[in-house]
């Protein structure tokens, strides 16, 4: 029966051995958005999330809020840095943010939003008219789910 337990005990610790090793991956989203509204905001656009791992995934992404806002915008070539994360997967779901706009034609956003411990840096230059404040969500979803 003892020689049974050491071939076990064996296993179980090479089993725990990766995870004890997993590194944080970094990772990157590269984006498009556009939409707007007047006291409530929604915008939709598409990206791609791409880590340093290898792993790499199409998205959707929605983000809609409310508050005193009027406009519309629309976002082309935007870049996101999220924080370090151990799976792609951990970076799908809501993130909460808030933001305060005022302009018009062609500018440059920068906005960070978080999901728990994770947080996403987003950059880009886009056009359109903006005023107000609004709260709300930023939603990543895997592209075809």
């Amino acid at each position: 029966m003892r020689r049974l337990m050491i071939p076990a005990a064996i296993a179980a610790c090479l089993l725990i051995a990766p995870a004890a090793q997993a590194k944080d991956t970094r990772c990157t989203l590269k984006y498009d958005m556009q939409g707007g509204g007047a006291f409530y905001k929604r915008s939709n656009g598409t990206g791609r999330i791409t880590c340093d791992n290898g792993q790499s995934m199409n998205v959707t992404i929605e983000s809609k809020g409310g508050g005193l806002t009027f406009g519309s915008s629309k976002i082309e070539d935007g870049i996101g840095k999220f924080s370090p994360v151990l799976d792609i997967k951990n970076l799908i779901g809501g993130y909460a943010t808030g933001e305060a706009n005022a302009g018009g034609g062609s500018a440059s956003k920068a906005q960070v939003v978080t999901k728990g411990t994770i947080s996403l840096a987003l950059t880009g230059r886009g056009t359109g008219r903006t005023l107000g404040v609004s709260f709300g969500s930023f939603i990543i979803k895997e592209a075809g789910k």
